[in-house]
């Protein structure tokens, strides 16, 4: 069951379109990852399916509702955390969500417990005293995930949860949010923390100035990024002479040469990188090409295959290498 769907989904600011024609659909309990570039439309996309926002054409549904149609129905379905949680001076963290469960009419006994439970759940019981401003970063994003568990929503909507946090919060959030799956919740969560995503996410959608250039599983999306096996070749000089030398070997699609990364500047004599990528039926192996370069007077400091990732997935896809 599809518990969110967006149906050519348009959002327009004036002459700037943020959503264009955006088609998702995410199925019941899954956690699904959505990533772009800062402005890619994601934020909208959040926004408009927690009712925060009307889009300007399409159709968003949740739990089999409409948005802009049936919002009372929707809103105790879902639970939104946005990038940043505003300021409640004054208020310790028992009040401020005893504050948010009276808003959804839990009262009594059954709030006092429900309170106490999500302060359980989020690891914050221990802070239950402690005013709202006080709290670290990592804390108040995780009090922001336990105010919208109150009231036990089918659907998290969450922006940006892991911003700006330590590597320690962010593992706790990444915790957090793992037990949340496993409660089967259905959470669309966006980020920049690209490994995180992969390890959390069984989908990912990836977009860009507000258009879905994929969606489906991450060894999908890593799948359609490997255009080919690519090779990274590192010497200690004349790298650019090697690399004119490579693109006159049968089987190499493409040779590119790049300025090394901080982890590869030991490994480079002049600070270039040859990016060697190989036809998928190439003529010559990819284990030829050490042996080749030292007959030709050349001395190798490295040699290696690149790994594909989500990363490398994100990167290419948002440029337009894999059509």
């Amino acid at each position: 069951m599809a518990m969110i769907e967006t149906i050519n989904l348009t959002k327009r600011y004036g002459d700037l379109v943020a959503l264009d024609n955006l088609n998702l659909t995410i199925e019941e309990g899954a956690c699904y990852g959505f990533i772009g570039p800062n402005g890619a439309g994601k934020t909208t996309t959040i926004k408009i399916l927690a009712t925060l926002l009307k889009p300007t054409s399409g159709q968003a549904n949740v739990n089999g509702l409409t948005i802009g149609y049936q919002n009372r129905e929707i809103r105790p379905r879902i639970g939104y955390v946005p990038d940043f949680m505003g300021a409640y001076e004054d208020m310790v963290v028992q009040e401020y969500l005893e504050f948010f469960a009276a808003a959804y009419n839990i009262n009594g006994d059954q709030r006092k417990k429900v309170v106490l439970d999500v302060l359980e759940l989020t690891d914050l019981t221990y802070k239950a005293t402690a005013e709202v401003n006080s709290l670290s970063r990592g804390m108040q994003q995780r009090l922001s995930i336990a105010r919208v568990l109150l009231h036990d929503p089918k659907v998290l909507l969450m922006d940006e949860p892991a911003s700006g946090l330590d590597p320690r919060a962010r593992i706790e959030i990444r915790e957090l949010l793992k037990e949340l799956r496993r409660m089967g919740k259905t959470i669309l969560i966006s980020s920049h923390i690209l490994h995180e995503l992969a390890e959390l996410c069984n989908q990912v959608g990836i977009i860009e100035r507000g258009k879905l250039l994929f969606s489906g599983n991450v060894n999908e999306a890593i799948r359609r990024a490997k255009v080919g096996r690519t090779f990274h070749v590192m010497l200690t000089d004349r790298t650019r002479q090697a690399a004119e030398m490579l693109t006159k070997v049968p089987g190499i699609k493409k040779v590119t040469l790049r300025k090394a990364e901080d982890d590869e500047r030991e490994a480079t004599g002049d600070g270039n990188v040859i990016e060697v990528v190989f036809d998928d039926e190439s003529a010559t192996a990819p284990s030829d090409i050490p042996s080749m370069l030292i007959n030709s007077g050349f001395r190798i400091n490295g040699y290696g295959e690149e790994a594909v990732n989500l990363e490398t997935a994100f990167m290419r896809l948002t440029q337009g290498i894999v059509q």
